[in-house]
């Protein structure tokens, strides 16, 4: 399943209800999980070829999904 790193990123507008707030948070989160699990399978020249380090991983995955 391909989910596009943006698409559930929380947005500022109150969430009326309290429900898609959860499952808003769930789906965030998910993309977090996702993203860590995913660079973390790749070698250490796959993530170099990315320009990434291992310790990099939470942080690239942190700003991928919850933005900054």
């Amino acid at each position: 399943m391909q989910t596009s790193l943006n698409s559930v990123a929380p947005s500022l507008a109150p969430v009326r209800n309290p429900f898609e707030a959860i499952k808003l948070r769930y789906d965030t989160y998910r993309v977090y999980r996702t993203t860590v699990k995913e660079l973390s399978s790749l070698s250490d020249r796959g993530l170099a070829d990315l320009g990434l380090s291992r310790s990099m991983i939470r942080s690239v995955a942190r700003a991928a999904a919850y933005g900054g």
